[in-house]
């Protein structure tokens, strides 16, 4: 009931400063999410905290907000510039969003605050100056911290007082348990300590033994998910591989799906591979995974940001779900990790696309955990969303697994099914087909190839050894072309005769043939145009065939009238989309 009254008064009767209160306002926060408005109180009166919220929900802002105000008051009565507030993230990227909205919040209070991000792409004698001027608040991953405390480029030991761990579950299954136990080692007996997450499992009950003191669990009455009036799920049943790249081109380039959107594949070659079908169509995308350097990947989601790159083709990295019963595959002794991969890396967590209409699950998730966080990047704050999953016969066991896990209460599935004939869009069969044959594994190959020599010619370490070595320099960038795939000019436009007819215009369909013409001897001596063999032929007389349904069983084999709209267009009132 408390937090039902904080959220409706709002956020001016928390008791913040006239500075932060300011600063929601200017960033259009009119009322408190569930969260925020029963963690900041709590945090205010100094209690630590263990709170669960969905993705999306506001958690930046729930410890955000507390954090600067208990350092704005510290602040009044204490003479010396010290580091007292420590935000430990699971990836860089996320590093960069955290410290990127906490200066937003101090926007009024910048020359009373200063915030440090050790996410930043820089060494550590390159941050240390940063550090030196003892910053009122540090973020970063508890790697990065462990290093810089190791290097004495940072004490913490006598001046923290607050402790925050955002996405907690992550920092654990990311490989930080032993950073974290290591780092505790350099902080003071006392401090308040707040720990956020989407999701409560057995790592972070082990993490709120080990950092928090008798805190306060905050667990808001909301669905894990948005609701169906903000969030359209819809699932898709493919009966082969080909039916998903068929059914993906034809809901971009016949526009069905419009605004920008997250496609999710199971692996890396998938990534490179989806990004290569789509660019045959004239379709620009980016991808996204863990074998890209970090500045790279901030770069490509900044890109994305502003409206650069409408799509982007990830990987969220996570193993797959182990069946019940079945017990967990033991890491060989030894071992060595993934090559090339980021261990900070996480796309479907934590970092915040702006403007995602959809989210394209191309492959199933390989657990209930990961279709949220994924399904999550869209439908955030009140902006409405749609996510589609595709889903192969073999994949229909692991759906059906999250269909069960996030059911409602009367037993009803989330996930709508899409309606759509695979007979309206056979004529795109046949392009699908050429683009899929054109991205070989070579060109796969070629592609990351091509992206490992754009890394090395802009890598700003790199500068000073090809300064020092210009031959090296010279030889790579005249190297020998590298060619992913052959872009066929003829697939990125639709002709007409191509697509379905509900989906053409009332304004075309309703224009009448000009009258015969007599052809001129030039006309009748040259020769045809030149048509691609995959496209169908038109009748004679010139004017396209629409696509004709195939005959049902039981039917005669001539030819039959077309089939009613069965096409169904995903709208999605954002930015200007349908």
């Amino acid at each position: 009931m408390a937090a039902a009254g904080n959220a409706a008064a709002g956020f001016e009767h928390m008791g913040l400063d006239p500075r932060l209160l300011r600063a929601v306002a200017e960033l259009g926060w009119a009322t408190p999410t569930a969260i925020q408005a029963e963690a900041i109180p709590l945090a205010l009166e100094g209690r630590d905290l263990l709170a669960r919220a969905r993705t999306g929900s506001g958690k930046t802002g729930a410890y955000g907000l507390p954090l600067l105000q208990h350092l704005l008051r510290a602040k009044e009565v204490a003479q010396a510039q010290a580091v007292r507030a420590l935000v430990l993230v699971p990836s860089k990227e996320l590093g960069q969003q955290v410290t990127r909205s906490l200066r937003e919040l101090a926007a009024f209070c910048a020359r009373a605050l200063r915030v440090a991000d050790l996410c930043a792409h820089a060494d550590l004698a390159a941050q240390r100056p940063v550090l030196m001027e003892k910053p009122d608040v540090v973020v970063g991953t508890p790697g990065r911290v462990l290093a810089h405390l190791g290097a004495r480029n940072l004490s913490l030991r006598h001046s923290l007082e607050l402790l925050v761990l955002d996405e907690a579950d992550l920092l654990l299954s990311f490989g930080f348990g032993e950073d974290i136990k290591a780092l505790l080692c350099h902080l003071p007996r006392i401090y308040q300590a707040l720990l956020v997450s989407a999701t409560f499992s057995p790592e972070v009950e082990a993490l709120r033994e080990l950092v928090l003191h008798n805190p306060v669990t905050l667990c808001p009455p909301e669905p894990r998910l948005p609701d169906a009036s903000r969030l359209r799920q819809f699932g898709v049943r493919c009966e082969t591989e080909e039916e998903k790249f068929l059914l993906l081109c034809a809901l971009l380039k016949l526009r069905l799906l419009r605004g920008r959107a997250l496609l999710f594949v199971s692996t890396l070659a998938r990534c490179y591979r989806l990004k290569l079908f789509l660019e045959q169509f004239g379709v620009p995308a980016c991808a996204l995974n863990s074998q890209l350097p970090a500045r790279s990947r901030c770069h490509v989601i900044t890109q994305f940001n502003r409206g650069i790159y409408d799509y982007i083709v990830a990987t969220d990295e996570e193993a797959p779900a182990v069946p019940p019963g079945q017990p967990p595959r033991k890491k060989r002794k030894g071992a060595a990790p993934s090559k090339g991969k980021d261990p900070e890396y996480s796309v479907a967590r934590g970092i915040d696309f702006q403007n995602v209409a959809a989210v394209i699950n191309f492959d199933v998730p390989p657990s209930v955990e990961s279709y949220i966080h994924r399904v999550g990047r869209t439908a955030r704050a009140d902006n409405p969303g749609t996510a589609l999953t595709f889903a192969l016969p073999e994949e229909q066991d692991a759906l059906a697994r999250i269909e069960d896990a996030l059911a409602g209460e009367n037993g009803e599935s989330m996930l709508q099914p899409y309606k759509f004939s695979m007979e309206e869009i056979e004529g795109l069969r046949y392009r699908c087909r050429d683009a899929m044959r054109s991205v070989t594994k070579q060109a796969v190959k070629e592609a990351r190839l091509r992206e490992i020599k754009d890394e090395l010619l802009n890598s700003e370490k790199l500068k000073v050894y090809f300064e020092d070595n210009p031959r090296d320099l010279h030889v790579l960038r005249h190297d020998k072309p590298l060619h992913p795939a052959i872009v066929k000019p003829h697939l990125r436009n639709v002709p007409e005769y191509l697509v379905p007819r509900p989906q053409q215009p009332a304004a075309e369909l309703q224009v009448r043939p000009p009258p015969p013409q007599a052809p001129d001897r030039a006309a009748l001596l040259s020769p045809p145009p030149p048509r691609h063999p995959t496209d169908r032929a038109h009748p004679a007389g010139g004017a396209p065939r629409p696509p004709q349904t195939a005959p049902t069983s039981g039917e005669g084999r001539g030819v039959s009238a077309p089939s009613p709209p069965r096409l169904c267009p995903i709208k999605v009132a954002r930015d200007g989309m349908a």
